[in-house]
């Protein structure tokens, strides 16, 4: 599957536009200027978010009063379908309305949201009534009819608007650099480089969002109360829209081009109903000779799209067209373009597949290691030390990491890498992907040898209490896969949104990137409900995962099995990683030969001609 230098070399884009629909002017639209305006909209985002998201299970378990395994479905579900309506977004973004209509629309969605759940955690009346769940062991009354349908609005609100700005936020973005594929030569290399850069800022924005989240808003929930917590999300979430508004005189945006999937179902229609045509390997008029084009004379150098070669045949023309002949249903002869679009849905498709288990890894990071924690010391500095880290604020700790080593890898390792491997951003994306993926197993490593020696330890403690292990001992897991979220999720956001660039769907590939996180975070909601016992069964027999205490010998084994699943998945994807190179290497070994042989060909001729001339004298 070669599917990774198409993004190379694009069509000419669409005419982008103003906010105004107005052609856009070079020197004062797109750039730096405009992206550092989505930047601020991305940071105050993922703050409110993250800070909601985070500590949700707190407020459902201890102000809803509902029982912990709700509770902790009700947050994956809430997680979970944030990631899974950023294709609603994608999509809506790249047919109907664009990038920046869609954010400012969602935007005051997910504001409303927001607003919502602040004032209910504000009023008693939409509470119940206060109740420790602890103490009771469960026996509070739970948020009923209205008061739980107010909850659920709100908080699938904010599902709603977040999702559907998540893809387009990256997107419109990088839509500010588009100018690099109608550019050629050192204009477009220069381009190609600073859409790399603002790749890496996007996510330098993401982890400063998610870093005030996890520390500063956690507190403040912590010890202010909710209300005040989700009215600071609100506040947040109203400072990006600002920030978005600000550079809307600045935006370089792309129009949308009507469904994006009713060009793919009419390629799919038309290559199966002329199924049985034979599609010519080259042709130099295909729509006009009555024959197909092949993928690599449409519109530039686009590899893969010599894969999936049978639905070239939906460009066949059945009939040689007169004046007196009806033109063929759309349904039955396709554009080049068309054709484009679904193989490029159908390339990316293996890469998207092989991400969902890293995305399983974060969520077994978010809710196994925070209970580990729960088990551990939390104290800093000793037992007898009075300052306690709260378990929770160990996510924070990849961020911090994150936010010195992106400036490092921009500043330092891509002009490294630039040199030994002479592609732009150093290595390319389906590199970075694979480096990200085969980093990710040794955080689970470190995950199973840590509760594996916190397990030993509670064993070993025979009837005395068990002597407990520091909270600080689970950073390394932490900080590993920090390492390999930095290269997989930038280098799957720069993949897809490249490949999207001439197909028309940026936003909806996009959207796969965070789609991913979704099929990530509902098998943990699965595995949760499995090991829930039924109502009515022994105490005993209730999972780890919700009981009280983590009990000694149980949790060491899921991590090593993500560890199996994952590393067979990294294979997959390396192959196409590998192939590249292979045929990179292949590629230069045959240029070299071809110059070895047209020197070898002057020098024959120039001695020809000289013994030649020799005669002739």
């Amino acid at each position: 599957m070669d599917v990774e230098s198409c993004a190379s070399s694009s069509p000419p884009p669409d005419a982008a536009v103003d906010w105004r629909g107005r052609p856009c002017e070079p020197r004062r639209h797109g750039g730096m200027r405009a992206a550092v305006f989505v930047l601020g909209i991305q940071a105050f985002e993922i703050m409110a978010i993250a800070a909601v998201g985070n500590n949700l299970i707190t407020y459902v378990f201890g102000e809803m009063h509902f029982p912990l395994s709700q509770a902790a479905n009700v947050v994956t579900n809430f997680v979970g379908t944030i990631f899974l309506l950023s294709l609603l977004g994608g999509f809506l973004s790249d047919s109907y309305l664009g990038c920046f209509w869609t954010m400012l629309i969602f935007g005051f969605v997910e504001l409303s949201g927001f607003i919502l759940l602040s004032v209910q955690a504000h009023l008693p009346q939409l509470k119940p009534p206060p109740c420790n769940m602890a103490a009771t062991d469960g026996g509070c009354e739970q948020a009923r009819g209205i008061k739980a349908s107010i909850f659920f609005a709100a908080l699938y609100l904010v599902a709603l608007g977040s999702g559907c700005l998540k893809p387009n936020m990256i997107a419109h973005g990088a839509d500010q650099f588009a100018a690099a594929a109608c550019c050629c030569g050192a204009a477009a290399a220069d381009n190609a480089k600073r859409l790399s850069t603002y790749f890496n800022s996007a996510y330098f924005s993401f982890c400063a969002g998610e870093l005030v989240a996890l520390t500063a808003l956690v507190w403040v929930q912590t010890h202010s109360g909710m209300d005040v917590g989700f009215g600071i999300s609100a506040a947040a979430m109203a400072a990006g829209l600002v920030s978005l508004v600000s550079g809307a005189a600045f935006y370089r945006n792309k129009p949308p081009q009507g469904s994006i999937f009713t060009p793919i179902a009419r390629v799919f229609v038309a290559a199966y109903t002329k199924r049985k045509q034979i599609c010519p390997s080259s042709s130099s008029d295909p729509v006009n000779a009555g024959v197909c084009e092949p993928a690599h004379l449409a519109g530039g150098s686009f590899r893969h799209a010599s894969k999936f070669r049978f639905l070239d045949k939906a460009c066949i023309r059945a009939a040689e067209q007169g004046p007196n002949t009806k033109p063929e249903s759309p349904w039955r002869l396709c554009t080049a373009a068309e054709v484009r679009q679904a193989k490029t849905l159908l390339a990316v498709a293996p890469i998207f597949a092989c991400t969902i288990v890293f995305n399983t890894v974060l969520a077994q990071l978010q809710t196994f290691s925070v209970q580990q924690g729960s088990a551990m010391d939390t104290a800093l500095g000793g037992a007898g030390s009075s300052f306690r880290i709260p378990p929770a604020s160990l996510q924070a700790i990849p961020y911090a990491m994150l936010l010195a080593l992106v400036p490092a890898y921009e500043l330092l390792l891509v002009p490294l890498m630039r040199r030994a491997t002479g592609a732009r951003s150093g290595i390319t994306p389906l590199q970075r992907i694979g480096v990200g993926l085969c980093t990710v197993p040794l955080s689970m490593v470190a995950a199973a040898t840590v509760e594996h020696r916190r397990r030993d330890l509670s064993l070993s403690a025979g009837g005395a209490p068990p002597r407990a292990m520091s909270v600080l001992w689970i950073v390394p897991q932490f900080l590993v896969f920090g390492v390999s979220e930095m290269f997989t999720a930038v280098g799957l956001i720069e993949f897809f949104y490249k490949q999207a660039r001439g197909a028309g769907m940026q936003s909806f590939l996009t959207a796969l990137t965070t789609c991913s996180y979704a099929f990530g975070f509902y098998p943990q909601l699965g595995a949760r409900v499995a090991r829930e016992p039924c109502h009515g069964e022994p105490r005993r027999r209730r999972p780890w995962r919700v009981a009280r205490r983590q009990r000694p010998g149980q949790g060491q084994a899921g991590p090593l099995l993500l560890d199996a699943r994952r590393a067979q998945r990294d294979q997959l994807l390396l192959l196409p990683a590998l192939r590249e190179v292979v045929q990179l290497r292949r590629r230069r070994r045959r240029l070299r030969r071809l110059r070895l042989r047209s020197g070898r060909r002057r020098r024959r001729r120039a001695t020809a001609r000289r013994s030649s001339e020799e005669k002739k004298t």
